[in-house]
Parts: structure tokens; C-alpha cells; sequence
């Protein structure tokens, strides 16, 4: 591949894709892409010398030599789209994502993190602490971090990778990670797997892959046996329980959140560890990130620093608007234990609060999947709107449709929305504070449910407050 110039990205509006298109053209090579449609993120591609074509349509590829380009799509790409076929019948090397992240995960010491969730925020608080201590780190991440508005870190001194490893399409079995993160196994896309039995092996083949050592959640490690027998340390972690790494003595305090963090070295744990963005679920993540981070040499001072500062993931319970009286929270969540996380940690930090949620499903197989899940898990809301399922990858199942999964909820106040509707939201807010009930207002999906946000916060702070 020596001859390459050039790379064409098939997909090149999504979060990993973005990763690499970036870390290519800091390379040095012409990166060029197609997606199907404008974004943030692409407009943010563009405004950093990346064409994006949004077109289904040959006019940029023609030019293209076959000997010095490199293809590289997404999973999600259609196989019968035109410039996929196009590509392909003209014989370009054409790669998975999953396929190119694993090249360079070859090149260097990979830090990967796997789970069904949490994945993205555990890996972004890991490349955090490291980039921000005496290590540092290059890092392929799945969102935008808040504390650099960017998915990808590079570090020319530093031989240390972090990357999220997605099982989607078993995409992680192309990686060699030097130390891995497992963070949970909860069954989801079963669209790919079939069946929770192939999700579980899938992820303990994964398991196989690891070189050096893997740290995973307590609760599940039994089910990555035969564990003794791979050629590597074992580290478990866990919060409020004992394990090699864990976290205790959490409390509280003004709104914020400490805990103590214990590791298998020290006779003391590193007490009064603040969570800079305290959600509930982040200390779990953080533990895990900090074992990490401890692994491979950083400091007590720079696991303490690391996690303070931390500014969080953009979509991963952003607090867009918080006043004595509303708050507004946007968060990514999109499997039941996820919105589980999410309510749990809103109901932590706001117990007194009437909370609407607003849940846009994501993919019709995951709705039919885990409809029962989701229904007991948004029924603890006071209240819920939901959106039209966000078909992404599919195509609609009869039947299948999200005034079926609100007649499966047992909350007291439910309707389905055509769309968002920054303006109901408005009103419900209105007669909420009418009836003095302060509130929180939750939008969660892994849709396009987030092209609402700013207009969300306008409508709550200057048509209310």
C-alpha cells in the first residue's frame, strides 16, 4: 500500500469513519467520501479540505486511479448503491472500516474498548487521562470529545492507540489489542448475530485477540471462560463491590460526585476522586479507564487530574440548559440498559424533578428485539413522547412501529410525535412550571433526533425562562 495517495470513504459522515477520513489527511494523503447527507460532521470534514459528495452519483470517482486508491465503506453501505457497484466492477481495493482501524492497530500498542455500552465514553476518558498525562496517546474514538471537539488524538511521540472496538458485523475481531476493556455484553444486534449464544462468543473470540492483558467488569467475566487459559493478565472491576480495580466511599456532594478509587497495588485507595461530569454510570466508566491508565504507568496524580477534568462526549448526557427550574439533557441511548443508565442517573441527580422524555428508536429489528425491555424501562419516566422509529440500515417490519411500542408502556402520559416538536415541548414545559413541578426534559436516540438540540435549548430558555 505503499503507493496509495489517495482514500474514498464510503459512509464518511459517521463518527468512526470521520476518525479515520481525518487521521489520513494528517498523513498526508488526498481523502475524499461520499454520505447521503449533510451533517455537522461532514460540514466539519468539509470546512478541513475533505470533498463530500452527497449524491449517489459517479462524478467524483471517475478521476480516481485504481493502482493508488484506497476504498473504504461502512458496513451500513447498500449494496446496490451506484458508486459502491461502480467501485467494485472497476476492481478498487476496497476495505471495511473495521479492516483499515485494524491495520493500525498492528502499527502501534492498542488500547481497545468493547461492550455493549459505555464503549465510547470508558475510551474517551481513557485517551483523555492519557493524552493529558506524561504518556500521552493517538486515539481513534466513537464521539466528538468535548474536551478537544474532536474523534481523533494524535501523538507522534506516543506508540500507545486507543480505539473502540465495535462488534457490529463483528468489525472488533479485525484488531489486535495490546490491553482491553470489556464493558458490558448485553444481547443487541441481533439482526447480525442471530442469537444471544453468537453475541457472547463473538465477544469471547475477541476476548482471544488480547495480548497483554484485559480488564473487565466483574459481573460478567465467568462468561468470557475459559478465561485461565488465554496467554494474559486477567483484571476484573467493579463499583461499591471488591475486584482488582473498583471504586468506593462515592457520595454526593453540591451536585457533583467523588468517589475512592482502589487497585490491586496499593495497600490505600486514591481517595476523593471527582467525576467531572457527574453521571451516574461514569464512575463505573472511569474505574474501568483508570485501570487502564494505571496499567500502562500513569501517575496517581494524572488518574486524579485526568478524571476531573474531564468535559465528557458530545451526545453522552450533555446538560444543555440547567436552571433551578428546567433542565435539558441530550443523551445518545439507544438499547434499553442504556436508557436505563440514563433515567437512573437523571433520577440520582434530580430526584425531586418531573421528567419527560422524549425516545426516538433506533433500527426496526432492535424495536421488535427488545420492545418489552423498552417499554419497562421508559415507563419509569413521568412521561414520554416518541418519535417514528430512525429506520437507518433497514427497512420497516410489518407490525413494527412506535404506536405499537407505546401501547406496551405503562406510564401515565404517552403519545407519539410525527417529529420533534421543540414547541410541545415548550407547552409542557409551560404547564409544568404552572403547576410548580420542576423538570427535566430527556431527548435520547441514535437517530437524527440530535439536528433538534439547539432549537430545543432556544425554545426552553428564551420562550420560557
Amino acid at each position: 500500500m505503499q503507493a496509495i495517495d489517495t482514500y474514498y470513504f464510503l459512509g464518511i459522515g459517521g463518527i468512526g469513519m470521520s476518525a479515520l477520513a481525518r487521521y489520513f489527511v494528517a498523513k498526508g494523503f488526498r481523502v475524499m467520501g461520499y454520505d447521503r447527507t449533510p451533517s455537522p460532521l461532514t460540514q466539519s470534514l468539509e470546512a478541513e479540505g475533505i470533498v463530500v459528495q452527497y449524491d449517489d452519483c459517479l462524478d467524483n470517482v471517475q478521476e480516481l486511479d485504481v493502482a493508488t486508491t484506497v476504498v473504504v465503506r461502512t458496513p451500513a453501505v447498500p449494496q446496490d448503491m451506484v458508486l459502491y457497484v461502480w467501485l467494485r466492477e472497476q476492481g478498487f481495493t476496497i476495505l471495511k472500516r473495521a479492516e483499515v482501524l485494524g491495520l493500525i492497530t498492528r502499527q502501534q500498542q492498542a488500547l481497545c474498548v468493547a461492550g455493549t455500552h459505555g464503549k465510547t465514553t470508558t475510551s474517551t476518558i481513557l485517551a483523555h487521562i492519557l493524552h493529558s498525562s506524561h504518556i500521552g496517546t493517538n486515539a481513534f474514538l466513537g464521539g466528538i470529545a468535548n474536551n478537544y471537539d474532536t474523534n481523533l488524538l494524535l501523538d507522534a511521540k506516543s506508540n500507545y492507540v486507543v480505539v473502540e472496538a465495535d462488534e457490529f458485523d463483528r468489525s472488533f475481531h479485525h484488531l489486535t489489542p495490546y490491553i482491553s476493556i470489556i464493558t458490558s455484553m448485553d444481547p443487541d444486534h441481533l439482526d447480525i448475530y442471530g442469537t444471544e449464544e453468537a453475541y457472547s462468543e463473538s465477544f469471547a473470540h475477541y476476548a482471544s485477540l488480547v495480548q497483554e492483558a484485559l480488564v473487565v467488569k466483574k459481573n460478567i467475566a465467568s462468561r468470557l471462560s475459559p478465561l485461565d487459559s488465554l496467554p494474559y493478565r486477567l483484571f476484573t472491576y467493579a463499583v461499591d463491590e471488591q475486584a482488582d480495580f473498583f471504586a468506593d466511599n462515592i457520595r454526593v456532594e453540591e451536585g457533583h460526585i467523588y468517589f475512592d478509587f482502589h487497585t490491586p497495588d496499593t495497600q490505600y485507595p486514591i481517595s476523593n476522586i471527582h467525576l467531572g461530569v457527574p453521571v451516574w454510570v461514569n464512575i463505573e466508566n472511569s474505574v474501568a479507564a483508570m485501570a487502564v491508565a494505571w496499567l500502562v504507568g500513569a501517575t496517581e496524580e494524572e488518574l486524579r487530574q485526568g478524571v476531573s477534568s474531564f468535559a465528557g462526549v458530545f451526545r453522552r448526557f450533555n446538560i444543555h440548559l440547567n436552571t433551578p427550574q428546567i433542565t435539558y439533557i441530550d443523551d445518545y441511548a439507544h438499547h434499553p440498559q442504556e436508557l436505563a443508565a440514563t433515567i437512573e442517573s437523571v433520577r440520582r441527580l434530580y430526584p425531586d424533578r418531573y421528567v419527560i422524555g422524549v425516545f426516538q428508536p433506533h433500527l426496526f429489528s432492535r424495536t421488535r428485539d427488545f420492545a418489552d425491555d423498552f417499554a419497562e424501562v421508559l415507563s419509569q419516566l413521568d412521561e414520554v413522547a416518541l418519535l417514528p422509529i430512525y429506520p437507518a440500515r433497514e427497512q420497516p417490519i410489518e407490525g413494527v412501529n412506535s404506536e405499537w411500542l407505546m401501547d406496551k408502556m405503562s406510564v401515565k402520559r404517552a403519545l407519539v410525535l410525527p417529529a420533534i416538536l421543540p414547541k410541545y415541548l415548550r407547552e409542557r414545559v409551560k404547564n409544568c412550571l404552572a403547576a410548580n413541578r420542576q423538570v427535566v426534559v430527556i431527548t435520547m436516540g441514535a437517530g437524527d433526533i440530535d439536528r433538534q438540540v439547539n432549537e430545543i435549548t432556544h425554545k426552553l430558555t428564551y420562550k420560557i425562562l
